[in-house]
């Protein structure tokens, strides 16, 4: 019996070791992935090599409020890098995410030389980006413009009384929460709604007629809502020159007086612990190898919920959508 007990007592010493040195594994684990991270990721490296280099920024997909964006490009301002080019390829997003961008932008662009080159699309609020550079290229191929701003909302008045369902409701005032989507838009809705579109449209209008140096011909011409090729923009005074990064860096050279042999490295929009999808892949492999497979699976997870949640666009859009088919 004491046998026994003294067996069960080893073994458990035994697997109190093993716990304690899995647990010191995963953590050296992890601790290494970071610093591999931080390191092999662009944020990582661009501390590590943006001096003297010029800095290549993606602007890419939906534009919302971003304050990490902000404080990135904040820290770029404070870089050793020597110019910066930002290649946008953006339908544009919110109109407030999109005036934000806008506005670091053109603080950075006061401590140094900004060149935006447009890959396949700077549309709405992408186009409003663009304009806080110093020059813009765009390529033959791609659609600059669609100036204009634009408030959607459903309605599914008609759904409900299909289901037979009625939305009851107590507000303060008539245009408290208007439009809703369960009710007919009153004409004072509809007037109030048309009012805040047309009133971020002529800022929309008035900066690019600003920024692009057109009279009032020209921009009645290129603010009707359409995008433009590459090649039609040059025409239109949208963008400046037809061309890639290396047209770009040509520019810098030329105008700004950057050396020709100047490396041009990667600097990533995301706080240095921002980009975390690694993090959680290490955590979710150590928990794994914990026994602990429901965290690991909450921890996968929660990079789903995220970019879903990235996709919402809450308010007054400056956003160009292709019609659907007929």
């Amino acid at each position: 019996m004491s046998l026994d007990s003294d067996v069960i007592v080893d073994r458990r010493r035994i697997r109190r070791k093993l716990t304690f040195w899995r647990v010191v594994a995963v953590v050296v684990a992890i601790a290494a992935i970071v610093t591999v991270g931080l390191v092999a990721t662009p944020a990582g490296r661009a501390s590590l090599t943006s001096s003297g280099s010029i800095a290549r920024v993606n602007i890419e997909g939906l534009i919302r409020s971003d304050q990490s964006r902000v404080e990135a490009l904040e820290r770029l301002e404070k870089s050793q890098a020597v110019a910066v080019i930002v290649h946008i390829n953006s339908p544009g997003g919110t109109t407030a995410g999109s005036e934000q961008l806008y506005d670091s932008l053109v603080r950075l662009k006061a401590k140094k030389p900004v060149v935006v080159v447009v890959e396949g699309l700077a549309a709405s609020g992408g186009y409003i980006a663009a304009l806080a550079a110093d020059h813009i290229v765009a390529r033959q191929s791609s659609l600059v413009g669609s100036i204009g701003v634009l408030f959607q909302f459903p309605n599914f008045t008609e759904l409900l009384k299909t289901v037979g369902v009625k939305v009851e409701e107590v507000k303060s005032s008539p245009l408290k929460a208007a439009p809703n989507g369960f009710e007919p838009t009153s004409p004072e809705a509809r007037a109030a709604l048309d009012a805040l579109v047309k009133d971020s449209y002529a800022w929309f209008r008035g900066l690019v007629k600003e920024r692009r140096g057109m009279d009032e011909v020209l921009i009645e011409k290129v603010a009707d809502g359409r995008v433009f090729t590459g090649r039609q923009a040059v025409e239109l005074k949208l963008v400046d020159q037809l061309g890639d990064e290396k047209a770009a860096v040509a520019w810098l050279v030329a105008e700004k007086k950057i050396k020709s042999d100047t490396p041009v490295r990667d600097y990533r929009l995301t706080p240095r612990f921002g980009d975390m999808t690694f993090l959680r892949t290490a955590a979710s492999i150590s928990f794994d190898a914990l026994g602990l497979g429901s965290i690991a699976r909450q921890i996968e997870q929660a990079g789903v919920v995220q970019a879903v949640d990235q996709l919402s666009l809450d308010g007054m859009l400056a956003l160009w959508r292709p019609a659907a088919p007929n």
